[in-house]
């Protein structure tokens, strides 16, 4: 069977996942979904209180899922109890706590043996339009959920005026240059515009998963690049592999569409700090094929990213 793809939805406290939430298991879309929620909590998780064949929505209650290796175990092990009965899902939404760092959670699936039953489809992150610049400029973790996002919700666009929000967006895109921007109020959102966009697909291991802690730096920066030459495969993997393994910690997310020589399909790369995959796609077919890169972290030597590059062409 194909693997069930998973939404990590994030956002920081108050910013709607909750009504988002309650909005998808509500609305008549057609779709089987079951919800992860995750919370802190005082009590360790008890597997046959968590799991129940009748419910729809499972809770993580000892920790942040984020930072909390037992957390990350449960977790685990609930996808594990899902896929058991995958014939009756279409779709799994992970909910972060509002104070996580979402990059932990990506990275989880691109190590762990689940991975071949879930597929990670995208990471959504919610954003507060009355209260979030506040929360941007306080919080390093409404800074971390923006810029790992695929898709921004900006929700509660009725409690701003026009050049609140345009503002708002223009500090957003400061943080994340490319995740297309929604607007929502009381959380409601197409469902075809964050469930099955497929911005990671299936993910191969090709570095051991970070479990150190670290602070950041909120002042972000994107570096883009185009290449009309292919790039030579081996060449390629061996500077990500040598990139990560330098600078993994500042650059938090780099994404592409890849033309390899003598290769006729796209191939995508995705990072997650340490962790990357690059991944066949779709023929080219007859678009001209045409490599596109983007770079998200902090202290970028754009030079030297653009040096690197050059060199792993064919």
């Amino acid at each position: 069977m194909a693997p069930i793809p998973v939404t990590i939805l994030t956002g920081f406290l108050g910013a709607g996942k909750t009504t988002l939430l309650n909005y998808i298991l509500t609305e008549r879309h057609g779709h089987r979904i079951a919800v992860i929620e995750n919370e802190f909590g005082e009590i360790n998780i008890d597997s046959e209180l968590v799991l129940s064949s009748d419910e729809e929505i499972f809770e993580l209650t000892n920790g942040c899922v984020c930072c909390v290796a037992t957390a990350r175990a449960d977790l685990l092990r609930i996808l594990e109890k899902l896929l058991a009965r995958r014939e009756r899902l279409d779709h799994i939404l992970v909910e972060t706590s509002g104070l996580a760092d979402p990059s932990p959670v990506a990275q989880t699936f691109f190590v762990d043996p689940v991975a071949g039953g879930v597929n990670l489809d995208a990471i959504v992150t919610m954003v507060d339009a009355k209260h979030a610049a506040e929360d941007v400029g306080l919080n390093q973790q409404a800074v971390d959920q923006i810029v790992i996002a695929d898709r921004i919700i900006v929700n509660k666009i009725d409690l701003v005026d026009h050049s609140e929000l345009a503002e708002l967006e223009k500090r957003v895109r400061a943080l994340n240059a490319t995740a297309p921007i929604l607007h929502s109020s009381h959380a409601k959102v197409e469902l075809e515009s964050i469930l099955g966009i497929g911005a990671f697909g299936s993910q191969r291991a090709s570095f051991s998963l970070d479990e150190d802690e670290h602070s950041h730096d909120p002042a972000l920066e994107s570096a883009s690049f185009v290449f009309e030459r292919p790039f030579d495969r081996a060449k390629l993997e061996d500077w990500v592999q040598a990139l990560v393994a330098e600078r993994g910690d500042d650059i938090w997310r780099m994404k592409g569409i890849v033309a390899l020589a003598s290769e006729p399909r796209r191939y995508v790369l995705q990072g997650v700090r340490r962790m990357t995959d690059l991944k066949p796609a779709d023929a080219w077919g007859a678009e001209k094929p045409l490599s596109k890169l983007v770079f998200i972290g902090r202290n970028l030597d754009r030079a030297r990213l653009e040096r690197g590059l050059a060199g792993s062409l064919a």
